[in-house]
C-alpha cells in the first residue's frame, strides 16, 4: 500500500491558494470601494471585513463537508464597483446595496426559483456585461505607462516575465514590484506616514437605501457574483469530483456578505479560478484529504486579514497609476475569458456586442449605472433578433 503524502502538502496548497487569491486582486477591491465613495479608512475596513468573512466561510464549509471548498471575495463585483462609481446616496447607499446583495444571495439558497432565474440569463449576455465592466480597468496598465512610465513599466515587465515563467505568480509578483516602486518613491521623497495606518480596524457605516444604488449596484453585483463566481465555482469543484452543497454554500456566503457589509465588505462567494489550487490532485493525491487545503486557505486568509491595513496603506501611498496598473493586470485573464464566452456562439454575438458596448460606455441614466442598462439592452436586442417572424 503506497505511503500517504504528508499532511503538510494540502496545508501548503491552502496557503498558496490564499496568497494567490489575495495578492492578485486586493487592489481591485480597494479601487472598487474607493470608486463608490469609501474613504481610505472605510476601504481598508472593507478589505479587512472581506478577508475575515471569506476566511471563516472557508473553514466552516471545508470542515463541515470535508471538501476543499474555498471562498473568495467577488473580484468581478469589485470591478463592477469601479465601473459604477459613486451612486445616489454615496457610501452609505453603497453599503445598503451590499446588504441587499447579501439578502439576494440568501434568497437564492432559500428559494431555488431565484437561482433558476439567474441561470436563464444567457451566458453570452452575462459575460459580455462583465467584459464591458472590466475593460476600463484593463486599460489602466496601458494608460499608466504614459502617465507614469518610471512607476508602471517595472510592474508590467515583472508581470510579463512571470506570465512566461510562472503564470500563477505573475500578478502577485507584479504587486511585489509595485511595493518596491512605492518604497523607492517614499525614500526619494523623504515622505513619512502615520504608523496608525498599519493597524487593522473595522469602520462601520449605517446603511441607506436608494433606488439608484439598488437597481444600479445591488442587482448587477448579485448577477455578476452568481454568474461569474458561484456557478463556475460549483462547476470547477464538480470537475474534480466534488458536489458542492448549494444551499449551505449560499447560506454561508450570504450570511458572510451580510456580516461584512456594514464594515465595507462588498460580497463573498465560492471561489472559481483559485478553487482548483485547493481541489486538484496537486493539493493531495487523496481526494478525501484535500478538505485540509480548504481549511488551510481559510486560516491563511485570517492571517492575511491582520495585514490588510498594510496592503491598504500601500495603495494610499503609491505613486500615480501604479496600483490601477496592478489591478488591470490582475483582470486580464478574466477579461479574455469573458470576451471569449460572450462571442463564442455566432447567433449570440450581436446581443453580446451591444451588452459589452453599453457596459463599457459607463453611462448612467436616472442614477442607474451602465451595468444594468447593458443587461437590459442585451436582453432586448436578443429578444428582437430571436423572436420568430410572423
Amino acid at each position: 500500500m503506497p505511503e500517504a503524502a504528508p499532511l503538510s502538502r494540502p496545508i501548503l496548497a491552502g496557503v498558496v491558494t490564499a496568497l494567490v487569491g489575495f495578492t492578485s486582486s486586493f487592489a481591485v477591491v480597494l479601487t472598487g470601494l474607493d470608486s463608490v465613495g469609501a474613504n481610505a479608512a472605510q476601504a481598508a475596513s472593507g478589505l479587512l471585513a472581506a478577508s475575515l468573512t471569506m476566511g471563516l466561510a472557508c473553514v466552516v464549509l471545508a470542515w463541515r463537508y470535508r471538501m476543499p471548498i474555498t471562498v473568495a471575495w467577488s473580484t468581478p463585483g469589485a470591478a463592477l464597483l469601479v465601473a459604477t462609481g459613486t451612486v445616489e446616496g454615496g457610501w452609505p447607499a453603497a453599503v445598503g446595496a451590499f446588504l441587499v446583495t447579501a439578502a439576494l444571495i440568501l434568497l437564492s439558497a432559500l428559494w431555488p426559483a431565484l437561482g433558476a432565474l439567474i441561470a436563464r440569463i444567457p451566458p453570452s449576455i452575462a459575460q459580455a456585461m462583465l467584459a464591458g465592466v472590466l475593460l476600463p480597468l484593463c486599460l489602466a496598465p496601458i494608460t499608466g505607462i504614459v502617465a507614469n512610465p518610471w512607476g508602471v513599466v517595472p510592474v508590467v515587465l515583472t508581470w510579463l516575465l512571470f506570465a512566461r515563467l510562472a503564470p500563477r505568480w505573475a500578478v502577485p509578483l507584479a504587486f511585489v514590484a509595485a511595493a518596491v516602486v512605492v518604497a523607492v518613491s517614499l525614500t526619494m521623497e523623504h515622505a513619512t506616514f502615520d504608523p496608525a495606518l498599519l493597524l487593522p480596524r473595522l469602520e462601520f457605516t449605517a446603511p441607506t437605501f436608494t433606488v439608484g444604488a439598488l437597481v444600479g449596484l445591488a442587482l448587477p453585483l448579485f448577477i455578476v457574483t452568481m454568474a461569474s463566481q458561484n456557478v463556475p465555482g460549483v462547476a470547477i469543484m464538480r470537475s474534480f469530483g466534488y458536489e458542492v452543497p448549494w444551499r449551505p454554500a449560499m447560506l454561508v456566503t450570504g450570511v458572510g456578505t451580510a456580516l461584512g457589509a456594514t464594515a465595507g465588505g462588498h460580497a463573498i462567494n465560492l471561489a472559481a479560478i483559485s478553487a482548483a489550487l485547493a481541489a486538484s490532485p496537486d493539493a493531495d493525491p487523496d481526494p478525501k484529504r484535500r478538505w485540509v487545503a480548504g481549511v488551510s486557505t481559510g486560516a491563511s486568509y485570517l492571517v492575511l486579514a491582520v495585514f490588510s491595513a498594510t496592503f491598504a496603506a500601500l495603495v494610499v501611498l503609491a505613486p500615480t497609476a501604479v496600483i490601477p496598473a496592478v489591478a488591470g493586470l490582475a483582470l486580464f485573464a478574466a477579461f479574455g475569458s469573458s470576451v471569449q464566452q460572450a462571442i463564442d456562439e455566432p447567433g449570440e454575438r450581436i446581443p453580446a456586442v451591444v451588452t459589452f458596448l453599453v457596459a463599457a460606455s459607463g453611462i448612467a441614466v436616472l442614477g442607474v449605472s451602465a451595468a444594468f442598462w447593458a443587461l437590459l439592452a442585451g436582453l432586448l436586442v436578443r429578444t428582437v433578433l430571436h423572436t420568430p417572424r410572423p
